[in-house]
């Protein structure tokens, strides 16, 4: 099991409403089951590997997302200039933004640091975007599932194909 008892512990720690706890089961076959629980107003997410993603208890589903130019997309990170998208927002927990673009409130993420992320930040929500219909990938095309607590990562997400590739494509140069 892989948890993060505190993802944005930063936001946490100064009063800023985006935090969440975030725990995965993992088998031999990678993801199995997640949980991810937003602390402030208890949106829980969970994701069963084949079952389906769900928002309290609601279904999620997303098939498609608009092009980058007209996208919302979250931020981790500071990118070295204006990739294209429509807006974006920094919001500090990545399990949180990464479930955010399967509800369908972001439509992209893109870590635009160098390896600042450990499994623990963003497996479960990568089994909610995954059952969810969201692509989430590495930057530099590694596997994200893990369970090296040393091991780095650098996570990008897109609610569709297309999305997945134009974040990809703006953060080749850096």
């Amino acid at each position: 099991v892989v948890v993060d008892p505190l993802d944005g512990s930063t936001n946490a720690s100064r009063g800023l409403p985006w935090y969440a706890t975030s725990l995965c089961a993992v088998d031999e076959e990678g993801p199995w089951v997640a949980v991810v629980v937003d602390l402030v107003v208890g949106t829980r997410y969970d994701a069963v590997r084949g079952w389906g993603a769900r928002r309290d208890a609601e279904p999620i589903r997303r098939d498609d997302a608009p092009p980058l130019s007209e996208a919302l997309v979250g931020l981790s990170g500071l990118p070295p200039r204006y990739l294209g998208w429509g807006q974006f927002r920094a919001l500090g927990a990545a399990a949180l933004d990464l479930c955010a673009v399967a509800d369908g409130r972001l439509d992209g993420y893109l870590d635009c640091s160098e390896d600042a992320h450990g499994v623990w930040d963003y497996l479960g929500a990568l089994l909610v975007c995954a059952e969810a219909g969201v692509e989430v990938v590495d930057a530099r095309g590694r596997d994200l599932c893990v369970l090296d607590p040393e091991a780095r990562r650098t996570p990008v997400a897109g609610a569709g194909p297309a999305l997945t590739e134009a974040l990809l494509e703006a953060r080749q140069g850096f």
